[in-house]
């Protein structure tokens, strides 16, 4: 088995050579990139300093969601985008985006997946020894499709959204 390069799999993409995992198991539970999460104190600020540095708009949201104890927008350039950037700000006093915000502002602090079985996905997770965080819980910004977040070995936080049916 070759071992894994990452300059050959870049040329593999760009020669337009590049091949999934051969895992049926893998490839069924259809991981795809959906966002980085970014931790702000307030929406407005870095909404508007994103779209006069680069040109992001809001493509969804506000939404104050009141399960997550948190407000969320999202942001794209173009509807080519591979991920979109949401920005997460408290809503209460007691929400979890707080102890980001204390460890010295905002920050990218998460990758969000979607996924086809996120129940399959979470026991996939636990399988490869990550924790748990929470339990599937529905997200108002998702149109109530449920969420659950992992935390990697690598101390990588990751949130899991069921993919539309």
């Amino acid at each position: 088995m070759t071992p894994f390069s990452p300059q050959t799999a870049a040329e593999e993409v760009l020669a337009g050579e590049f091949q999934p995992t051969p895992d049926p198991d893998l490839q069924a539970l259809g991981f795809r990139l959906l966002h980085v999460g970014v931790a702000v104190p307030e929406l407005g600020p870095t909404t508007e300093l994103m779209t006069a540095l680069f040109g992001y708009r809001v493509t969804s949201g506000p939404f104050d969601d009141p399960i997550q104890r948190v407000s969320v927008n999202f942001l794209t350039t173009h509807a080519t985008d591979v991920a979109e950037i949401e920005l997460i700000a408290p809503l209460t006093d007691d929400s979890p985006i707080r102890a980001t915000l204390a460890k010295g502002g905002g920050a990218a602090y998460h990758l969000c997946f979607e996924t086809a079985d996120l129940d399959a996905a979470l026991a996939h997770a636990k399988r490869l020894k990550c924790l748990i965080v929470t339990q599937p819980a529905p997200a108002v910004a998702f149109g109530g499709r449920r969420i659950a977040w992992i935390y990697t070995k690598s101390r990588q936080l990751l949130e899991l959204v069921e993919a539309p049916r």
